[in-house]
């Protein structure tokens, strides 16, 4: 008969020691990380929360003017009934519009072409690479308002050497006309913020291992289908990033209508943009309510599109 086994003793487990000063070094790193974020959020308190809560706080009161208007006004809380009156203003619903139609040709032209110029600079064709990134990015550098100004003046007839070049060949054009005008805003945009995404694709095409590339070439793959199918999707990211950029940037364009309705624009006019709208409301009716809930409504606005655009470039990536 075998002798029964007795059954193993179990090591008890005693929980590891820890080194001497090591709580002592996590709460410094604690002080210290502390101190380091806290600028960070008494900036954005100060410059971003702190707006927004006060402009959700003007949304919902209005101002009305004692007896005959000869008073003082008194602020009369009226909870949504701002919001009620922007959506329901034609010129404030209209605007939207206006920028759809812009974003339409705005976007493609915007991103196609610094793709394309992105594309062109990395080819292996390319010679002065760097010349051509500063030459692009340059435009950029120049402030809106003055690269407004000069476009203006290339649009004017009897200043604009472009005219007279259009005159001189026996053709004619209005870049404040009604069916040019679009086209002129989108030129005067595209013309200063195209090389400064140039320069994101660039950046993201170098990090494109050069062994893929060269596979493809051995494969036999030409070049326009090597970028179409090698490179672009592969820096997916950073096109779905300067798309949600561009689109956040487009609904809040204000400096070229306002220079092109100042020109005499016919179809530009006082409210022909959301931004138009918001400074009209605020600084010339002196509607700070209204001002308030339609800058709000932009800004959700802002947030569908980036959910939009990052939802549906998310999907893109997975399937490239």
């Amino acid at each position: 008969m075998a002798a029964p086994v007795a059954p193993a003793v179990k090591a008890r487990r005693h929980p590891p020691t820890k080194p001497p000063g090591t709580s002592k070094l996590r709460r410094s790193q604690r002080r210290a990380a502390t101190l380091l974020i806290t600028p960070f959020f008494v900036l954005f308190a100060a410059v971003m929360a702190a707006p927004i809560g006060y402009a959700v706080w003007m949304s919902l009161f209005q101002e009305h003017s004692s007896g005959l208007g000869f008073g003082g006004t008194e602020r009369v809380f009226s909870g949504f009934g701002n919001y009620t009156k922007a959506l329901s203003d034609t010129g404030f619903r209209d605007s939207f519009v206006h920028i759809a139609l812009y974003c339409a040709l705005y976007i493609p032209v915007m991103i196609g072409g610094s793709l394309l110029l992105a594309l062109l600079v990395d080819s292996a064709m390319a010679r002065a690479k760097r010349f051509f990134q500063l030459a692009l990015f340059l435009p950029h550098a120049i402030p809106g308002l003055i690269a407004s100004v000069i476009w203006i003046y290339l649009y004017t007839p009897g200043l604009s050497p472009v005219l007279d070049w259009i005159g001189a060949l026996g053709g004619s054009w209005n870049f404040y006309s009604n069916d040019h005008v679009l086209s002129s805003m989108v030129n005067l945009c595209a013309w200063q913020w195209i090389g400064y995404n140039m320069v994101i694709f660039y950046a993201a095409l170098q990090a494109v291992p050069r062994e893929m590339i060269e596979a493809a070439v051995v494969d036999g793959a030409g070049a326009i289908r090597t970028a179409l199918q090698i490179k672009v999707p592969l820096i997916a990211s950073a096109v779905v990033m300067t798309v949600l950029f561009t689109c956040v940037g487009a609904i809040q364009i204000f400096t070229e209508p306002k220079l092109l309705n100042q020109r005499g624009a016919p179809s530009i006019d006082t409210e022909w943009s959301p931004t138009l709208f918001i400074w009209k409301a605020g600084f010339v009716q002196h509607d700070y309510g209204l001002a308030a809930a339609a800058s709000l409504l932009l800004a959700l606005l802002g947030v569908l599109l980036s959910y939009i655009v990052t939802r549906l470039g998310n999907r893109w990536k997975a399937a490239s």
